[in-house]
């Protein structure tokens, strides 16, 4: 696309932006616009109001949807396909069975939830707590006290990989719009995810289950599915299943260090090839053939039936990948129309950290509209030609990715989905949810944000 020249000042391109979320607030909030479209239109109208050629303005759109579906929908539909074959073969509860018999009774909030954690990287937020209820019923039954003391860690383990960890949806954008790198996310993530589950999962789920005795509802189903006279699979299994991609990033990841360092040549043949074997979404392509087979005819199931396991994980996804692309949308006609440079050049007058403003416009968006994805996306995006501007590479993009992912959970309340979910599963009052979820959620993205600031300032 030919570059045009902005005749537009910083003054009126950034009153542009800020109109321009605000629309798309208002179509999401006040006229239950689905987030895809609204997004289009916001994308379309600040295009048409900055003065970008008409003749290309639909080039625009298109190239910055499609680029930004190349990382992310691979991603996250194998990572979501990985997720379904663990959650139906009855790993889960497998895993977490074993953990509570290994780290004994007085500890099984602490086993629920380290099996939480593990079953966060694949699983998406409310698929995993759907999983792990029964589970966790059971075991708040058998042991007594009240449901918080285990579901809280429950919900805030898979809450934080569902935030902070790729394959999952918000961080896979967060990281294709800003450029940064797959695997050191995952590290960077791991690394913010595992303290804040302790501190505003294991501790504050300990603390509040003291205060609040919130019975197990009587109404909570034990049913089991037809896919309970297979055999569940070995808690090993399910965790070599689950390491299995993390070793094939981390090698990829690993081998770029290598060649930084100078101690392999980035020519040689075999070195590509395990470059692209270590590709993030040929790692999940692998482990997702792998667990077919381990987890299907490995285990008695036809091969017909593991096909329609991972057809049932794509629809789910089909609308976060989407939205994903019109964020990339978003952010690329921000790009050319220059508001991202006199967005950079306002943060950088009023001595406000680029890492900040992301938080903070994340947080904003986020208690708006309460779609964390939603505000991870657009805060990303928004921010995207700042960050870029200010030529943050490695572990400090990755850490801007989680400081802007934190915003994104802060100040849970009635608009967003979570709080209802976890409200009914729990059968919690709203004042109730108010005091766990609530305040969980916030606990989290201070947490994060903190945590993320430190890794920033070290790196």
């Amino acid at each position: 696309m030919p570059e045009f020249e902005q005749t537009l000042g910083a003054g009126a391109l950034i009153s542009i932006a800020a109109g321009a979320v605000a629309l798309l607030l208002v179509l999401i909030i006040q006229f239950r616009v689905h987030a895809f479209v609204a997004l289009i239109l916001v994308s379309f109208l600040t295009a048409l109001v900055t003065g970008i050629p008409a003749a290309n303005i639909l080039t625009t759109l298109t190239s910055a949807f499609g680029s930004t579906l190349g990382g992310v929908a691979l991603l996250v539909g194998l990572g979501a396909m990985l997720g379904r074959l663990l959650e139906v073969s009855g790993g889960a509860q497998a895993l977490a069975d074993d953990l509570v018999r290994r780290f004994g009774e007085k500890r099984a909030p602490m086993a629920l939830g380290i099996a939480s954690l593990f079953f966060g990287f694949p699983i998406f937020f409310d698929a995993g707590l759907v999983v792990m209820l029964p589970v966790m019923f059971t075991v708040a039954r058998r042991l007594g006290g009240s449901l918080l003391l285990y579901g809280i860690p429950v919900a805030t383990a898979f809450s934080v990989m569902h935030v902070f960890v790729p394959p999952h949806p918000g961080p896979v954008a967060a990281a294709e719009l800003l450029g940064a790198d797959v695997g050191l996310l995952i590290l960077v993530g791991l690394i913010v995810a595992i303290p804040t589950w302790i501190l505003a999962g294991h501790f504050f789920g300990k603390w509040i289950g003291n205060r609040i005795d919130l019975p197990v509802p009587e109404n909570a189903s034990e049913e089991k599915s037809s896919e309970d006279t297979i055999t569940p699979p070995s808690s090993a299994l399910v965790v070599a299943l689950l390491v299995l991609p993390l070793l094939l990033i981390f090698l990829n990841t690993g081998l770029d260090f290598a060649r930084a360092q100078a101690w392999v040549s980035k020519d040689a043949s075999w070195f590509q090839l395990a470059r692209t074997i270590g590709a993030t979404p040929i790692a999940l392509l692998i482990s997702v053939l792998v667990a077919s087979y381990a987890l299907g005819p490995a285990r008695g199931r036809s091969a017909l039936k593991v096909e329609r396991i991972v057809e049932s994980a794509l629809g789910p996804v089909c609308s976060v990948i989407l939205i994903t692309g019109a964020g990339g949308m978003f952010g690329g006609v921000l790009r050319a129309s220059g508001i991202g440079d006199a967005l950079s050049g306002a943060l950088a007058d009023i001595g406000m950290p680029v890492f900040v403003a992301g938080f903070l416009i994340s947080t904003a968006l986020r208690v708006a509209q309460g779609s964390a994805t939603v505000a991870l996306i657009t805060a990303a995006g928004l921010v995207q030609p700042a960050i870029q501007a200010a030529g943050y590479q490695g572990i400090e993009l990755a850490a801007v990715v989680i400081a802007v992912a934190s915003g994104s959970v802060m100040l849970s309340h009635v608009n967003d989905s979570g709080f209802w979910l976890v409200g009914r599963f729990f059968n919690m009052d709203i004042k109730t949810t108010f005091k766990t979820w609530t305040v969980m959620q916030t606990l989290m993205g201070l947490i994060g944000f903190a945590l993320s600031g430190l890794i920033f300032w070290l790196a």
